[in-house]
């Protein structure tokens, strides 16, 4: 009996999905969906592992209310279509595009095969708001800077918006048997059970985030979502990159506000950045491992392997960084604000490259997103497009008595200074050696001393750029 088939990738939801849609209305009576995991893409990517693995175990059962079988297949893509050509009859298959461009060159390969075989195939937009290769300036060349770019984008996904009319699929309580293919996804070291307590990975779960969001939080998102100790960001990242919500789903929820405040625009403007970000990875490719700024081909990075081990354990002697590198590790997120923190700590105040930063936001990160983890990190780098000057270096210690004055963010993610009086806590190296004793904070041993002073980090970055120019 022939079947139709569905190529599962990063859009685990029933609503807004229009490659599933098109395998319910098919004309076959049998319907299959296939995920293919291509371990060598994941191998980098030990925490997302964990949500890829969750993921799998809950759509199977929702495909499984609609009378759709999900086989989860160990392999490359190109061998596995072929096998699946040769061995089971199948006359049509649909899939939605990737976001990510390795994964595009994947879809064009099997297109290959599918047309030798002659069997039909229908491949839908990714999930973006405009397709990639649409936005160019008038004269046909990619946009280098965001304002301009957004600006043209919002306008043409406003006027050619589609309200996507959302079906709704009644779900039954079905045990399904452990799928030994997906229990083997997940990573094979422990420290990812512990996402369990901060995550679910679930399409309801997605969609009460944004509902919630929206009521509650976008009003005083310009101001909320610098201040890392509240919940002033929607957390929809690793939703958004597994497809367990669209973003046109997001985009027309804020559409719908009717009072659109300053929030509003700030949040829709993180949007354009993530589709600003894709539509620089498309155009040029070569970001994902070399500057965008050729002039930066001679800077003089360092090669410190003990401090970038410290950086990555969240010892640094600084409270704010070091927090935000201890929230990643436990959580696999980490608030924006901190992540340009960090960041730019990695890239100026050790110097360090910034694709030693980039290698470990991929393998740590839940909501890791080629696109956005390179233009992310070449942004702060001063590498990239509309990039940060490499000049302006973030003081880690202002940071963190602007965005966490009383330490509440701070004190969550390094208990050890819980007990340090407010006016050291941002630079707990300065205080008295009687004051360490009292509270048993004893700089050194408790907690490090600066594994780099900033006055003179800032001058050696400052200086290295200054040499690079000549």
């Amino acid at each position: 009996m022939s079947c139709s088939y569905l190529w599962l990738k990063d859009d685990f939801r029933i609503s807004n999905n229009q490659a599933l849609q098109a395998l319910i209305d098919d004309e076959n009576k049998r319907k299959c969906a296939i995920y293919i995991y291509n371990r060598d893409s994941y191998l980098p990517r030990e925490a997302q592992q964990w949500w890829l693995a969750k993921s799998l175990e809950i759509f199977k059962k929702k495909l499984e209310n609609l009378n759709i079988s999900l086989d989860v297949i160990h392999g490359i893509e190109t061998k596995i279509f072929k096998k699946l050509i040769n061995s089971k009859p199948f006359n049509r298959i649909y899939w939605n595009k990737s976001c990510d461009i390795n994964e595009n060159i994947i879809e064009e390969n099997v297109k290959k095969i599918l047309n030798e075989s002659n069997i039909i195939f229908k491949e839908f937009k990714a999930n973006l708001l405009n397709p990639v290769e649409k936005i160019k300036k008038d004269d046909g060349t990619p946009f280098k800077v965001f304002t301009h770019y957004w600006k043209k984008a919002e306008q043409i996904y406003l006027k050619n918006n589609h309200n996507y009319n959302e079906k709704i699929y009644k779900n039954y309580n079905k045990n399904s048997k452990k799928d030994v293919n997906i229990q083997s996804i997940y990573p094979k070291k422990n420290w990812y059970k512990k996402f369990e307590k901060y995550w679910e990975p679930s399409e309801e779960n997605a969609k009460k985030i944004l509902n919630d969001f929206i009521k509650n939080s976008i009003e005083k998102y310009a101001i909320n979502r610098d201040i890392p100790s509240i919940e002033g960001t929607s957390k929809l990242s690793p939703y958004l990159k597994f497809g367990q919500i669209s973003v046109h789903q997001i985009m027309q929820k804020c559409l719908e506000i009717k009072n659109k405040k300053i929030g509003y625009r700030k949040y829709i403007n993180e949007i354009g950045w993530r589709e600003f970000s894709h539509s620089l990875l498309h155009n040029f490719s070569t970001m994902q491992s070399n500057n965008l700024r050729k002039d930066f081909d001679n800077f003089k990075w360092n090669k410190n392997e003990k401090l970038l081990i410290k950086w990555k354990k969240g010892l640094t002697g600084y409270p704010i960084v070091d927090a935000g590198m201890r929230e990643l590790y436990e959580t696999g997120w980490m608030h924006n604000r901190v992540r340009m923190i960090v960041a730019s700590f990695l890239v100026k105040h050790l110097r360090i490259h910034w694709l030693e930063g980039e290698k470990y936001f991929r393998d740590t990160l839940l909501d890791f997103n080629l696109a956005n983890n390179v233009a992310g990190w070449q942004w702060v780098a001063g590498t990239g497009a509309d990039a940060a000057p490499y000049f302006r270096i973030f003081n880690p210690i202002l940071q963190g008595e602007k965005f966490d004055a009383k330490g509440y963010y701070i004190k969550k993610w390094c208990p050890e200074l819980k007990n340090i009086p407010d006016n050291f806590l941002h630079k707990p190296w300065e205080m008295p050696k009687e004051l360490q004793n009292k509270i048993n904070v004893i700089i050194g041993k408790n907690y490090p001393f600066p594994i780099v002073n900033h006055e003179e980090a800032r001058n050696s970055a400052l200086k290295a750029f200054k040499e690079l120019r000549r």
